[in-house]
């Protein structure tokens, strides 16, 4: 469609649109208020039958009460006749025989008013009274009767102010027997009154609401009231003639304003077409002020600017070359990685002229994530504020790019983004490696959709680590060959530095870690307790040192081989892991001996914990292989030394010395146990804050919050009763290398080799 289709179009719908609405928003109000007016004339209408009809039971029922107590019932029904209070009185005993009746009495059957609701034709309204003797005895009864007929249903019509029409009150079909509407709608009505059930209301084809009233209790006669709609005659008519006479002027308007409109805007895109061609010297006559003459006038000027640009562009893109191994050394010369890759990004976009650009790198996962963004439009924006952008391996363009290990160029349908990618109208991505693995292939891949090549596996090449990847070049179709040659250079240089970055990091991870059992060495924990003795000294904190050494280990090297002492190194580590809390540290400190550091626990809470790792060691051996391959299961026990700063060392030296003759000294009472090491003798005393009515708890452990005691180390383990496995300060958590420490790895503390 046209840009004059498209106005006409849109003037239409703006203009005819609010008339359109405003039609039927008056039907259907007029309409609604109709049939709410109606429904309540009818609501009214059929509660004024129900105490017309229960009025003249009443009447029926005093009626039929005064014969009942008169002494001369045949005297007092005739007057009742004659008053008018009944139309026929009728008298009969216990078995139902008559023995008195007024003549000219309405035919049969009779409505009892006080019975309940029955099916049938009804002739007469009646009230009965019971005879009794003086003794209370039934004597028979009296009854009373008003004739419906239409003389009847006209007084209802009268007083209710709408049509009344009694019915035979037959299942099916329904038949009318008395009505005050009028014969052309009697039909309609009927068939109307059929549909019903209940006491809704409902409309017949000839704009008239009916609703039916009883049979009931109360209100034994079956009544269909009914009343015409107040809706204006040629209402719809009078509307539909004001839409169509509307939609004739609007369609006249739309098309002039349109055809004014559209002709300054053809020139305009001729002159865009010359542009685009290559032709920056075009320009458009200003015939008017207003947006379309300022729209001209703006397109000039942004032909000369753009013309100024483009050759300041290609001036600047060859500096931009020459710079390239400067920038590379000095990339090369840190390993903040989020700081290298920012700089790389800006300046690709600088020496290509993108908009917008992303680095994104493979995670352990097998996905790529953005590492740094700069300019994205769309779901990817929302993505980096988020953290969350996430592209799988095969998925879109640089998923491609990753997988394939092939750089990409081309446009892409905007309407058809990839889940997760940034809107472009073209893009350039180039994939990099490690450096010394097989980089990309030098054929340039070229594709106009975000779709890999027709199978590929989705996983990346060895070696790959991520790809640079930026859109929609500023002052250009797409990007060229050249934008890809100087992509691949900062490419090139993201890859070193990111293989430097994670070298490094390695180094740093390995010269703080045992290979064997992933726990901190020994290294870092001169550094670790260090630190904790300080932080616990700063705040008036309790720290337990808990010095581990597994029982009769070199049994085991010597009996299954080191290959089962290795396994059971590892698997000893991964239990104790499971039993301390995220917080504490654990470390090997040379061969079988380990060490645990239990921040803001006192000896109470680090004997728990001694009693669960003894547990876990103890109670389940340990799958190895031992010689020959053959599968072995091994039990091993542990002892365990515990000290407490400061009530066993006013420094981490001293602490861990302390725990380690703890150590010996459940080595000495029979392995498989624990011990506290005994308190300083010097200890300095310190105040700590100790709830009101505080005792030392009997088992002589130091607790934190209360005064320090002595702790001598006893034969058998400590199990106190009140103690629960929740109350101990350690809970499962993993423990493993984090940042910082050296740049190399150490040797093992100079520590004599005790026999254990």
């Amino acid at each position: 469609m046209t840009l004059r289709g498209r106005l006409t179009t849109a003037f239409l719908a703006v203009a005819l649109g609010p008339v359109v609405l405003g039609v039927m928003f008056v039907g259907a109000t007029v309409a609604a208020v109709d049939a709410s007016r109606s429904t309540e004339r009818l609501a009214v209408a059929a509660a004024t039958v129900r105490t017309s009809v229960d009025a003249l039971c009443q009447q029926l029922r005093a009626a039929a009460d005064a014969v009942a107590l008169a002494g001369d019932r045949p005297a007092a029904a005739s007057q009742v006749v004659r008053r008018g209070l009944a139309t026929a009185v009728l008298v009969t005993d216990v078995t139902g025989r008559v023995t008195y009746d007024t003549p000219g009495g309405p035919p049969a059957p009779w409505r009892d008013c006080a019975g309940p609701p029955v099916v049938g034709p009804v002739r007469a309204l009646a009230a009965r009274a019971d005879l009794s003797d003086r003794a209370g005895g039934p004597l028979g009864t009296v009854t009373a009767a008003q004739p419906v007929d239409p003389a009847f249903v006209a007084r209802l019509a009268a007083v209710t102010g709408v049509a009344v029409t009694l019915l035979d009150d037959a299942e099916a079909p329904i038949r009318l027997v008395h009505s005050t509407e009028s014969s052309g709608v009697r039909d309609a009505v009927l068939a109307a009154a059929g549909t019903l059930d209940g006491e809704r209301v409902t409309e017949t084809p000839d704009g008239r609401y009916v609703r039916r009233v009883g049979p009931s209790f109360g209100q034994p006669l079956p009544l269909v009231l009914s009343v015409p709609s107040e809706r204006p005659r040629g209402l719809y008519v009078a509307l539909g003639s004001a839409v169509l006479v509307a939609t004739l002027l609007a369609v006249v308007a739309a098309w002039r304003l349109a055809r004014v409109t559209t002709r300054p805007l053809v020139e305009l895109a001729g002159a865009v077409d010359r542009v685009a061609s290559g032709d920056l010297t075009t320009r458009v006559p200003v015939r008017s002020r207003d947006e379309i003459g300022r729209l001209a006038g703006a397109f000039n000027r942004m032909t000369r600017e753009t013309g100024t640009y483009v050759a300041a562009l290609t001036s600047s893109r060859d500096q931009l070359r020459g710079h390239l191994a400067v920038l590379g050394d000095t990339l090369a010369s840190t390993h903040d990685l989020q700081r290298i890759l920012r700089v790389i990004l800006h300046s690709a976009i600088a020496a290509t002229g993108a908009r917008a650009g992303a680095v994104l790198l493979v995670d352990d996962g097998g996905v790529l994530v953005a590492q740094c963004t700069e300019g994205l439009d769309g779901p990817a924006a929302a993505d980096e504020r988020t953290g969350a952008l996430r592209v799988p391996l095969g998925s879109g363009v640089v998923g491609a790019v990753a997988a394939t290990g092939e750089p990409r160029r081309g446009r892409v349908d905007p309407s058809a983004t990839p889940p997760g990618e940034p809107r472009c109208r073209t893009y350039i991505a180039v994939p990099f490696a490690a450096p010394g693995t097989a980089g990309p292939p030098d054929v340039t891949a070229r594709g106009d959709g975000p779709a890999a090549r027709p199978g590929s596996e989705p996983a990346a090449p060895a070696g790959a680590l991520g790809v640079l990847a930026l859109y929609d070049r500023l002052g250009a179709d797409e990007f060229d060959d050249d934008d890809l040659v100087t992509l691949r250079t900062f490419a090139g240089h993201a890859a070193v530095a990111v293989d430097n970055v994670r070298v490094h990091e390695e180094a740093q991870r390995l010269s703080l870690t045992d290979p064997l059992t992933g726990l901190w060495n020994y290294r870092y924990l001169r550094e670790s307790i260090r630190r904790e003795v300080e932080r616990a000294t700063r705040f008036g904190r309790m720290l337990s040192v808990l010095v581990l050494d597994l029982d009769r280990f070199k049994d085991v090297n010597d009996t299954h081989g080191h290959a089962a002492g290795d396994a059971v190194l590892a698997e000893f580590a991964r239990r104790m892991r499971g039993e301390i809390r995220e917080v504490d540290l654990a470390f090997r400190q040379g061969g079988e001996e380990f060490v645990l550091l239990l921040p803001e626990t006192d000896a109470r809470g680090a004997a728990i914990v001694a009693e669960r790792l003894g547990a876990a060691i103890r109670d389940e051996p340990i799958a190895a292989d031992g010689h020959g391959g053959a599968a072995v299961a091994i039990g091993v026990t542990v002892s365990i030394g515990i000290a407490v700063h400061p009530d066993h060392g006013g420094t981490g030296q001293q602490v861990l010395d302390a725990a380690d003759d703890a150590l010996y000294a459940a080595k000495a009472a029979g392995r498989d146990t624990w011990r506290i090491a005994e308190a300083r003798a010097e200890a300095p005393a310190r105040e700590i804050p100790v709830p009101a009515a505080a005792t030392t708890p009997e088992d002589g452990m130091p607790r934190a919050g209360a005064p320090r005691q002595p702790v001598r180390a006893r034969s058998e383990p400590a199990e106190p009763a009140d103690a629960e496995p929740g109350s101990a300060p350690a809970g499962p958590g993993p423990v493993g290398p984090g940042p910082g420490g050296g740049a190399s790895s150490g040797p093992h503390p100079p520590r004599q080799s005790r026999g254990r």
